[in-house]
């Protein structure tokens, strides 16, 4: 089974940096706790999908399926293309809504394991038709099996249903456990939290276990890193580190110190979104605000792009109001192309770097290095980007302005001594706030799922032009016209949502 590897160099483009594999949620219900979990389920699950199928540019998740395992194994939702199909998603969610909450269940041993076949077999045959005359960007599918039952039986049933079924196409297979546990992070300062994993093998299948609350945030969290790129073909970025022996006359760039990092979005653009305050003002670009680093990582597989250090700057020498566009995290990579050791050599001198930029109090000033512009007469610009350390193993890269793009701004310095009526005055209201020691982001709504469901509802029209391709629509069409119709999909039943018949 594979884990992060697919066919090819690495992404080549923007919209394969962007995409996700197929994925298959398979939603085992268990009596005692279905009753619990199905809202704020279905409310993570509605929430999700609003963002995934409103956000502009090239499509971040391209199939998704939805099972449910009660008495017996249930398809509720063949595989669709997510962008352009919110509604056909909201009544899978209605459906999974209604199943009933009281009731007797007695799923027999072999239903989850059989669900995991037919979801694979149903991703076999999508594959087949869909591929005549056209090509999917991924061969494998990440399959999830969201549970309330002990995370560890779950995947020990899993490994012995399937030690003799063939899982070559499955380039993930993970076992979530949702548990009652309490919604700390709402109050904490860095609410983005890993969830717990583990892993396990048997006869080379591996399933990684991770777990959950059960509450809307920890799953919400947990489908938005179905936006985020995972492939592990190539890392991102080379960060460039100056030697030690490097002389100001001689400086050899082959004998920089390179980490080689991955490169993560830490959260959404605004303005690729309908409904936020910059949204509106980019709805006529096509590809929305895709940032230059990230754009930059993404337009050469033959190549990494590079950030060079050039300096090193004071932890408070750098203006707030010098740095534009959004930030990225870099990490230490997990390319799988590299050796164990090189992995480990990488990791060990990243952590190192983060340690001692926080020991020292600094900032790193990096350069961009241009990718070859082939036989250009004109000289290519440069960006330029500050680099912060963290308490945790990451960097935050942020981009800063050149000379050419500063605009004069006088700053004059600060009367010392404000007018007392004035003073007692501010400080009268300020002492009314309330003080919270750091700004957490889950406490700040901006009602935007429910301006986007809303959106749907209207016929407003295409939001935004679509990325994929006419044929690729109507393979897909057509597949799912043999789906209903004609391909018997063996020990399923399959169930669609209501309304959506022949859709």
């Amino acid at each position: 089974m594979y884990h992060g590897r697919s066919s090819g160099k690495g992404p080549s483009n923007p919209a394969q940096l962007y995409q996700q594999p197929p994925r298959l949620l398979i939603v085992q219900i268990a009596l005692h706790s279905w009753a619990d979990i199905r809202s704020n389920l279905c409310e993570a699950l509605q929430n999700f999908f609003s963002l995934a199928c409103s956000l502009m540019g090239p499509s971040r998740m391209s199939l998704f399926s939805l099972y449910v395992v009660q008495n017996q194994h249930e398809c509720i939702l063949p595989f669709v293309q997510v962008k352009g199909n919110f509604a056909r998603l909201q009544a899978c969610i209605s459906e999974l809504r209604m199943l009933q909450r009281e009731g007797c269940f007695r799923p027999h041993g072999t239903s989850l394991q059989l669900a995991v076949q037919d979801g694979l077999q149903q991703f076999k045959q999508y594959s087949r038709h869909v591929t005549t005359g056209t090509s999917l960007s991924y061969t494998s599918l990440e399959i999830t099996v969201l549970t309330s039952q002990p995370g560890k039986k779950v995947v020990r049933q899993l490994e012995e249903g399937l030690k003799d079924t063939d899982l070559v196409r499955v380039r993930r297979l993970q076992v979530v456990e949702i548990t009652k546990g309490v919604l700390e992070y709402m109050d904490s300062g860095s609410p983005v939290e890993e969830p717990s994993s583990d892993e396990s093998s048997i006869l080379g299948t591996d399933i990684d276990l991770q777990t959950i609350d059960n509450d809307v945030v920890s799953m919400e969290i947990f489908f938005k890193a179905w936006l985020h790129y995972s492939g592990t073909d190539q890392e991102h970025i080379h960060l460039l580190l100056p030697s030690r022996c490097f002389s100001n006359i001689s400086r050899a760039k082959d004998d920089s110190m390179c980490l080689k990092c991955d490169l993560q979005e830490r959260l959404l653009s605004p303005s690729l979104l309908p409904g936020t305050a910059d949204g509106s003002l980019r709805m006529d670009d096509p590809k929305g605000d895709f940032s230059t680093l990230y754009q930059m990582a993404s337009q050469s597989s033959a190549s990494c792009y590079k950030l060079r250090v050039i300096k090193a700057l004071n932890s408070s020498g750098i203006c707030e109001s010098l740095t534009y566009g959004l930030p990225f995290i870099l990490r230490p990579t997990s390319c799988w192309q590299l050796d164990w050791d090189e992995l480990e050599t990488n990791q060990q001198h990243f952590h190192a770097l983060c340690h001692s930029l926080l020991k020292r109090e600094w900032l790193l000033l990096a350069k961009g290095e241009p990718l070859s512009g082939g036989h250009s007469q004109r000289e290519p610009t440069s960006t330029f980007y500050v680099i912060v350390p963290s308490r945790s193993p990451t960097l935050l890269v942020k981009a800063v302005a050149t000379r050419e793009l500063l605009l004069p701004s006088p700053f004059p310095l600060l009367p010392e001594d404000p007018p007392d009526d004035s003073l007692k005055i501010v400080e009268s209201m300020l002492d009314s706030l309330e003080l919270e020691p750091t700004y957490n982001p889950l406490q700040a709504r901006s009602h935007l799922y429910s301006y986007l469901s809303s959106t749907f509802t209207k016929p407003q029209g295409r939001l935004h032009p679509s990325w994929e391709s006419q044929a690729l629509r109507k393979a897909g069409a057509h597949f799912h016209f043999l789906l209903d119709h004609l391909i018997p999909l063996t020990q399923m039943k399959i169930k669609y949502p209501r309304g959506t018949e022949g859709k």
